[in-house]
This record gives C-alpha cells, structure tokens and sequence, in this order.
C-alpha cells in the first residue's frame, strides 16, 4: 500500500518543496564532496560515506516502521520523493510548448532535463533530446527506484535515487577517474530497469529490432528506453556527432512528442500500480 500511496502523491501533488526533498541533500552532499575528489579511490570513499549516509537511516526507518499498523502512509510519504513522473511528463511538455513560441527559450528550457549543451541545436534536435530524456527517465526517475523499493524497501530506493544522482554529477566523461566510479555503480543498478523500461515502450512486434537500436548509444543502458519509444512512435530520436536511433524514421513532430508523454505517462504509473498490487498481494 505505500508504493500505491506514494504514487498517487506523485499524481495529485508532484515533489515536495526543496528544503524538504532528500534528492536535494543528496545534491548538496555530492557538491561539497566533489571539491575534495582527487581520484578514482577518493572518489570511491567519498561515495560510499554518502551511501551510508542517505541509504542506512532509510533502511532503519523501513524496519521500524513497516510493522506498525500505519506504518506504510509514512513509508508512502517518505518513498515519494525518491521517485519522480510527474515532474517528468510536465518538464517534456514545457519544452514543446516553448517551442511553439521561441526556439531560444526552448533550448533553455530543455538544458534543465539533459546534460548535453543546447544552445546550437535545432528544433527537431530539441524535439529528440527530450523524447529522450522522457525515455532515460522512465527507467531512472521511476522504475527503477519502485523496483529497488519492492526488492530491498526504503533503504533500496533511497540507495538508488543517491546513485543515480551521484552519477547525473560525477559520471561524466570528462571527468575521468575522479567520477568513474559512480558511473560504473549507477551502470550497473541500472541494468535491470533500463532493458525493462524498453520493453515496455516498445511494442513487442518491435522487440526483435530493440537490442539491434540500443546498442548504437555508448551508454550501456539509456539506449534501450531511447529506443523502445523511437521504435514505438516511429520517430528517429539522435544525438549530433553519437548516434542515431531508429534512423530511417522521421524526426518527431509536436504531435509525437504529445504521443510520447502519454505513453510514458501510461506505462509508468500503469506499472508502478501492478507492482504495489503485487506487493500488497505478497505480504
């Protein structure tokens, strides 16, 4: 019932404000731990102590909470902020609608969803990088923190969110050794959702051409929700001088864009839905 409660929290009200959301202290750990990151094993300790840090007070709330007869409306209310969709879908939206007015504030608008710079990118590029970002994130904002939480509790989801960020910070290439570890961390707990997240966008007549299309993306899980949802709205999805997703296809127009955030919106919640019921069922 905690995750069925948390998810309508994301439906009806979105985040909580940023003085209360643990994904921003987790941010504002990684900030002042980078400045002292020297290395691969630095960066290493300084990982793992957030670890500790965010995921074992959530593991010992999980345990003493989750006997007590009211206890999942607070493990709901703590879940919620671990995951996001809400957020997401409208996030994707702005950007189109801010394109039907100003390719510049477009750009703008989309440099708050993606790492890639923006300002040079066309409209159609603008259209792809967040058709693109609306897949990845299925996978990182919200299957894969619910999974971690079905499998492993609060502790897992929270676990998770602090990964998933600590690469969004530290795992870019250019980094080097200073970030590779949490790259290599946020690779591999993203394993499982990623491929998930793909089969569920792609339509299964399509699954044949999936692994073929993910594998284009040097990331070793983002491919495979970008090119479920490439395949399934019929859209080329690229990213200039990488990639090229499904590229016989057109590129997106504002009406797949809209296809898109149904889609993803649909298949989010409808599976983070299947999943409490299946958890309520369970125990």
């Amino acid at each position: 019932m905690s995750l069925l409660l948390a998810l309508l929290l994301d439906a009806l009200f979105g985040e909580p404000p940023p003085r209360l959301h643990p994904v921003v202290w987790m941010g504002k750990y990684l900030d002042w731990a980078w400045k002292r990151v020297q290395g691969f094993w630095s960066g290493a300790f300084y990982w793992t102590l957030g670890a500790f840090l965010f995921a074992l007070p959530a593991f010992l709330l999980d345990f003493l909470l989750r006997p007590l007869a009211l206890g999942w409306v607070l493990l709901g209310l703590l879940l919620k902020p671990l995951f996001s969709l809400r957020m997401l879908l409208a996030e994707v939206l702005s950007v189109e609608e801010a394109l039907g007015k100003d390719l510049k504030a477009a750009r703008a608008r989309l440099s708050r969803i993606v790492s890639r710079r923006t300002e040079d990118l066309s409209e159609e590029e603008v259209r792809e990088a967040a058709l693109e970002s609306l897949a990845e994130n299925l996978s990182d904002s919200l299957l894969a923190p619910l999974l971690y939480y079905a499998l492993f509790g609060l502790g897992g989801a929270a676990l998770y969110r602090y990964a998933n960020t600590a690469d969004a910070m530290w795992g870019y290439p250019e980094h080097g050794a200073k970030g590779a570890f949490a790259a290599r961390v946020d690779d591999l707990l993203n394993l499982l959702p990623a491929r998930l997240a793909g089969l569920l966008l792609c339509p299964p007549r399509l699954w044949g051409r999936l692994l073929g299309e993910a594998r284009k993306t040097p990331s070793p899980n983002a491919g495979f929700p970008m090119a479920g949802l490439a395949l399934a709205l019929g859209v080329r999805l690229r990213k200039r001088g990488a990639y090229a997703l499904n590229p016989e296809a057109p590129s997106p127009t504002r009406e797949a864009v809209r296809r898109g955030v149904l889609r993803v919106g649909a298949w989010g919640y409808g599976a983070g839905l299947l999943l409490g019921v299946l958890l309520h069922l369970l125990r």
